[in-house]
Formats: C-alpha cells, sequence, structure tokens
C-alpha cells in the first residue's frame, strides 16, 4: 500500500494542513520590564503612605495625615496598572478570550484614566472652596510635605519613564507615521501610558503646591494655593479625557483609521481583477489590528494570495478573507462594490 492512502496518513494530512491555516488568539504581549516597574512604583508610593500616617499620628501633623491618605489613593490608582498586566500574563493562552488578553491593558488604562478625572475634578472642587473660605497654612509644614511627596513623584516618574517611553519612541519609528489625528499616539501601551500619567500629575501637582506655599510663606501671597490646585486640576483633567478618549475607542471596536484601511484596499485591489466588498479592521490591543476583509475578484484567486498583499503592513495580527469569484462574464459586480 502507498505512503498516505492509509487512514491514519491521511488524518495526519489534515492535521497539518489545518495547523497550517490556524491564527494566533494570543494577541497583546505583557511587557514584564513594565509590569515589574509599576509594582516598583506601588512599593514605593505605599511605603511613602505608610511613613508619612505613622509619622503624621506621632506628631499630630495633619498634613502629613493628609498627604499619607493621599498617598494611599494613589497607589491604588497605580495598582490597577499592575493588576491588569498581572491577569493579562496569568490568562495569557486562554481560550476564554477570542484575541487574547491585549485589552486587558486598554480597560486598565481607561479605569486608571477615570481615577485621574475623579482626582482632578475633587482637586478643582477643594480648590474653589478654599478660594470662598479661606483657611490658615501652616508653611513650614506644608512645605516640607509636599517636598517629600515630590521627591517620591520624581523618583517613581524616573522609574517608569526609563523603561516605557524609549520603548515608546522606537515603536513610533517603525510605524511609517500611520496616523490620522490619533493614530500615531495611540499604539502605546495604554496600561503604562495610565501609570505613568499618575506619576506625572503627582507630580505637577507638587510642584505646583510647592511654588504657592513659597510665594505664600515668603510674599504673602496666600490665594495662590488655590489657584495652582485650579491649573492643577485643568491640565490633569485634559490628560485624563485624553486617555479616556482612546482607550474607549479601542474597547468598544473602533474602525482603524482611514489611512490605514485605504492601504490594506490598494493592496488587496492592486489589480483590476478584485474589489473589496466588505472591510472591518479594529484594534484587539493597543498594538495588533484584527482584519476581516470579502473580497470580489474575477479570477479565482487563494485567499493566502490577498494575505501575502497586506503582510508588509504592521500590526495585523489576525487576518481574515474571504473570497467571491464573480461568475458574470463581464464582471460587472467588481466595479460597483465599495
Amino acid at each position: 500500500m502507498r505512503k498516505g492512502n492509509t487512514a491514519g496518513d491521511r488524518m495526519e494530512l489534515h492535521a497539518k494542513t489545518v495547523d497550517k491555516f490556524s491564527h494566533n488568539h494570543d494577541l497583546g504581549s505583557v511587557s514584564s520590564g513594565a509590569e515589574k516597574r509599576t509594582l516598583f512604583v506601588v512599593l514605593l508610593t505605599a511605603a511613602t503612605m505608610i511613613v508619612e500616617i505613622v509619622f503624621g499620628t506621632i506628631t499630630g501633623s495633619m498634613a502629613l495625615l493628609a498627604d499619607g491618605w493621599h498617598m494611599g489613593t494613589h497607589a491604588l490608582a497605580l495598582s490597577i496598572s499592575f493588576v491588569a498586566y498581572f491577569l493579562a500574563r496569568r490568562l495569557s493562552g486562554s481560550d476564554r478570550f477570542s484575541f487574547g488578553t491585549g485589552k486587558f491593558g486598554v480597560l486598565g488604562g481607561y479605569t486608571s484614566a477615570l481615577f485621574l478625572a475623579v482626582a482632578a475634578l475633587w482637586m478643582m472642587y477643594e480648590s474653589v472652596t478654599r478660594i470662598i473660605s479661606p483657611i490658615a497654612i501652616a508653611f513650614d509644614e506644608a512645605i516640607l510635605v509636599t517636598t517629600i511627596g515630590l521627591i517620591v513623584n520624581l523618583i517613581s516618574v524616573a522609574i517608569l519613564h526609563s523603561g516605557g517611553h524609549s520603548h515608546e519612541h522606537e515603536d513610533h519609528e517603525h510605524e511609517d507615521h500611520e496616523h490620522e489625528g490619533h493614530e500615531h499616539e495611540d499604539r502605546q501601551d495604554h496600561n503604562y501610558r495610565a501609570a505613568y500619567l499618575h506619576v506625572i500629575a503627582d507630580a505637577l501637582t507638587s510642584v505646583l503646591a510647592l511654588g504657592a506655599l513659597l510665594t505664600g510663606r515668603y510674599l504673602g501671597w496666600t490665594f495662590m494655593d488655590p489657584v495652582m490646585g485650579i491649573v492643577g486640576g485643568l491640565l490633569i483633567l485634559r490628560w485624563s479625557y485624553g486617555l479616556i478618549k482612546v482607550t474607549s475607542r479601542i474597547l468598544l471596536d473602533e474602525n482603524a483609521g482611514a489611512e490605514l484601511r485605504q492601504k490594506i484596499r490598494d493592496a488587496i485591489e492592486l489589480g483590476d481583477e478584485s474589489k473589496i466588498a466588505d472591510l472591518h479592521v479594529w484594534r484587539v490591543s493597543s498594538r495588533d489590528f484584527a482584519v476581516i476583509v470579502s473580497v470580489v475578484s474575477s479570477k479565482d484567486v487563494a485567499p493566502e494570495e490577498f494575505k501575502k498583499r497586506i503582510c508588509l503592513i504592521p500590526h495585523l495580527s489576525h487576518v481574515s478573507v474571504e473570497v467571491n469569484v464573480c461568475e458574470d462574464a463581464l464582471c460587472e459586480c467588481t466595479s460597483d462594490v465599495v
């Protein structure tokens, strides 16, 4: 009996064929470095919180206690980013998620951005209250506490900046500047970006507060403290709004930008023999796209041929192509579809 005619041989050949055409659904890789750096910043913030609360209790300093609890909320918000990394890594490869765990990071970024927005609104509310009803400020103690907080925040910024931004800049250089207003900034690790924005926002708040306290202490400009609170709140609110807008688009499976869709269309419609009848391109993680395309062709062209045409477009991680052969002799449908 010749090789390949047995039932076992046919099953083995069938299995190899299935493997050849199967897709990788585990999209959106988890950066272990980003996860570790985020955890370190969480632990640093939590340690600072404990120290300030303990010493605030011992000394009876309300300023230290207040900043300690503020650090606690900051640590909680940063923990969201770490948990997103942890879950994405822990559940990587699970068949529970159609396109992997890439959107865990996007969801983490979205949730953290909401925390930022709430913090900014609360800061502005408190600042307006202080303008309406001024209170006495213990400048020396407040300046000391703000300086400690600023040092911790700057260390946190340095830790996150050392890993995240160099990687993001490298990514942008290899993306052919594919953007339509927002595409360029979208291809970041939104979870990491949220953590970075948290420490940047806190550092900015500390800088503005320190400047306001120093002018109040030495120039008598006590009004600067609430004014700087409003300015800082507006800046943080703007950052959080940008992040909410970007991540919500991804979570809602918004279509990719027109420029990317046009690149796919141009590549597939390279000759006169085929036209795209239906095209869906959406993000399945911060960086990865899924593509489903239906092609009408006057020739019997294999789907793999169309996949080869778009394989050089970056970040198309899951591509499905359906080919419909036009049986009309004049193939009028190829000029009518859009």
